[in-house]
Parts: structure tokens; C-alpha cells; sequence
């Protein structure tokens, strides 16, 4: 991984929920669009919000493009030009954010149920056609890799197949560096029943690979899985960016249960040994939680 400029020792920052930073700001993202929304609404908000983490000192922001692809904003009015130019303006703005500065922007990818706003991606049963989840990835990530992002961020995916099917539709785009990250429900599934082995190697063979790892998982579930991981595959560096602990109602539209921090010291050494060498937050995590990241890994350097 040190062939990327973006690489720092120990480890490499990413930034943490984008959501949180942007409700903090005064955002309403309660709609289907969640983050993107604010790319319509208020993209001056949405740059202010990524250049938070940025101030907080991380090394990668991702852009507001998870939820979304090309007909989720024709879904609110725009046109099929104007819906392309939407999604590719996700990159734009965070390139705002970071101009000036030597931060990576990475491209967000969630798996298909994102887009469907209804909580799916937790589960990876979708209730549509292969197929459409095929044409909705293979749009997306066209326009994404072109977008002008640094790298591609494979976010939360649940399904070992959908991130095989990611990784074969980026290699035709040209096979530009990305993560995979998979939701995992615990310390042996993801969020779609897949066991970690099977979700692991259906992408370690992609041939620019930054990183393989978990997101929007609960703190409490990494170690574990990032023991199981090293047995797996050797040479490739981990991503960990967990949630705060809590779990999403995708009725009640709201987290529950207690948070946890991310960020204390003997936490993060301990994934360090495992074989993490990029560690962010997702949900929940604010750029506090990402300052305070900082502060660990300049402990572990000195």
C-alpha cells in the first residue's frame, strides 16, 4: 500500500460518518437521498461539512455519493443530464474541500439496497432482479471513476457476490484502486449471512486493492474479524471504520442501543497488530472522533 501518496505510518486516516458531520451542521438528510441531498440543496453546507474532517486531520474524506445513483435524483425532479452531473458534483465538492491540501478523495460506493432507502442494505435482500443491480453498479461507477476521485471506496456491501460483481465491473472501467468493506452483523456474517471467508476472497484478487476491511460494524465485532481475515489472505493492508456501536431502525429511522468509542489508544494498537493500516468512523462518528484518532496514532508513533 505504500505505493499510494496518500499512505501515512502507522496508519492512514479516513474521515468518519458524513451524515453526522452534516446533521451537526444543520442538514436535513431524512430523506431518500440521505447525504446526497445536500449536494441539490446546499452544496456549500456539504463541502463545509467534509472539510470538518479534513480539519480534524484525516488523511482520506469520502464523497456524498453512497446512497445514491443517476435515478435517485431524477427520482426528485432532475433530468437524466442533469442527474449524471449530480452524481459526478459529489467528487467536485470534496475536491473543494480538500483544495490546498494533500487529502485523497475517495468515491462512495454503497451496495444497491442503499439506494433503496428502505434499510436493505443490512440485509442484502433486495427483492429485485440480478440484473438491476448490475445496470445500477455498472452506471454508477462509470461515471464515479471519471469523476475525478483518487480512489473508489467500496462501502457496507452484504453481499460477497454484489462486491465481486463491483470488482469485475471496475476492472472493464479500468481497474482504478479501491477498497471493499462489507457490513458484517458479527464476528463470523455480514449483513448478508455470507461467512468472511466468502466475502474476503471474492475481491482479494482484484489487481489495485487498497485495502480490505469492515465498516458500519459494531466496534466490538473488529478484532475478531480482523483475526479471521489475516488468516486469509497475507500482503493486504485492512480497513476498519466502525459505527459507534448502535444499530439502525429502518422503521423508526434511528439509531439505538449505547454508543462506543472507536478512537482509545489500547484499541487502536490492538488493530494496528491485527493489520489495519486505514481506520476511520462511519456512523456516529464526528470529527472529534476523528481528531481524536489522531491523537492515538501520534501516540503510537512517538
Amino acid at each position: 500500500m505504500s505505493n499510494y501518496p496518500f499512505v501515512r505510518d502507522p496508519f492512514t486516516v479516513i474521515d468518519g460518518g458524513l451524515s453526522t458531520a452534516l446533521e451537526l451542521l444543520g442538514a436535513d438528510i431524512s430523506g431518500p437521498l440521505w447525504t446526497a441531498q445536500t449536494v441539490i440543496d446546499d452544496p456549500a453546507l456539504l463541502e463545509c461539512a467534509h472539510r470538518s474532517f479534513v480539519e480534524a486531520g484525516a488523511d482520506i474524506i469520502a464523497t456524498a455519493s453512497y446512497q445514491c445513483g443517476t435515478k435517485q435524483f431524477e427520482s426528485i425532479g432532475l433530468s437524466a443530464k442533469e442527474a449524471r452531473d449530480a452524481l459526478a458534483s459529489t467528487t467536485t465538492i470534496a475536491r473543494r474541500a480538500v483544495e490546498g491540501t494533500s487529502v485523497a478523495v475517495a468515491a462512495s460506493v454503497g451496495p444497491f439496497g442503499a439506494s433503496l432507502a428502505n434499510g436493505s442494505e443490512y440485509n442484502g435482500r433486495y427483492g429485485v432482479e440480478w440484473q438491476q443491480v448490475e445496470d445500477y453498479h455498472r452506471e454508477k461507477l462509470a461515471i464515479l471513476v471519471d469523476s475525478g476521485a483518487d480512489l473508489i471506496a467500496i462501502e457496507t456491501i452484504p453481499l460477497a457476490d454484489e462486491a465481486l460483481l463491483i470488482a469485475e465491473i471496475l476492472e472493464v472501467l479500468g481497474t482504478p484502486p479501491a477498497w471493499f468493506s462489507f457490513g458484517f452483523a458479527d464476528e463470523t456474517q455480514t449483513y448478508g449471512l455470507d461467512a468472511v471467508d466468502k466475502a474476503v476472497l471474492s475481491i482479494a484478487g482484484y489487481a489495485d486493492l487498497v485495502a480490505i476491511g469492515m465498516n458500519c460494524t459494531h466496534p466490538r465485532h473488529v478484532d475478531s474479524l480482523l483475526a479471521s481475515m489475516s488468516e486469509l489472505v497475507s500482503g493486504v493492508p485492512f480497513i476498519v471504520y466502525p459505527n459507534h456501536g448502535r444499530e439502525w431502525d429502518a422503521v423508526a429511522r434511528c439509531w439505538i442501543g449505547d454508543s462506543m468509542s472507536i478512537s482509545a489508544g489500547e484499541t487502536v494498537k490492538r488493530w494496528v497488530d491485527l493489520g489495519a493500516r486505514l481506520i476511520g468512523g462511519c456512523c456516529g462518528v464526528d470529527p472529534l472522533g476523528i481528531a481524536d484518532l489522531i491523537f492515538a496514532r501520534d501516540s503510537l508513533s512517538s
